[in-house]
């Protein structure tokens, strides 16, 4: 029963980094009022909820990543859509972005078609359409431009060749 055992666990992790991208999500849109940072607002809902180690400890590593590489990912979201400057976006938008930028650019644990996938439905739940169609297109030109040329390091590959762009953001 070692294959049922793998795919419990296979499924685990997968149910732990999609309520750790919620987490985030809504730790860094609090973050964006300004009263406090993303990380403490991140360790108060942990704190609240007593969550599985699995996700606290992915949302914690995504929340960082975001909090690293800032700079970097609002100039890959200009680069990727010269028509929304960043500090123009609604903060949900901006949010989305960032954190789905942080996770492809930040995080090779996670196939980035798997978190575009993810992000983009997230994009749909919070920001309805036309914040999937955004949030889709940036990650799609980004992909396409190979995604972990930022912060990548030597010998990692982008895993993006596959990547499924949702097809309906035209």
């Amino acid at each position: 029963m070692a294959g049922q055992d793998g795919h419990r666990a296979r499924g685990d992790l997968v149910r732990a980094h999609r309520a750790a991208r919620r987490l985030v999500l809504a730790s860094l849109f609090e973050a964006e009022f300004g009263q406090r940072t993303a990380t403490a607002v991140l360790e108060r809902h942990l704190a609240e909820t007593e969550g599985d180690p699995e996700t606290a400890a992915y949302a914690r590593a995504l929340v960082a990543a975001v909090g690293a590489h800032r700079g970097a990912i609002d100039v890959r979201i200009e680069r990727a859509a010269p028509q929304y400057p960043v500090l123009t976006l609604a903060r949900m938008d901006r949010v989305l972005l960032r954190a789905a930028i942080g996770e492809v650019l930040h995080s090779p644990a996670t196939p980035a078609r798997v978190a575009i996938a993810e992000w983009v439905e997230l994009a749909r739940t919070y920001g309805g359409d036309p914040a999937r169609r955004l949030v889709n297109g940036v990650l799609g030109r980004i992909a396409r431009e190979g995604a972990r040329e930022v912060g990548s390091g030597p010998g990692e590959s982008s895993g993006l060749s596959d990547v499924h762009v949702d097809p309906r953001r035209e």
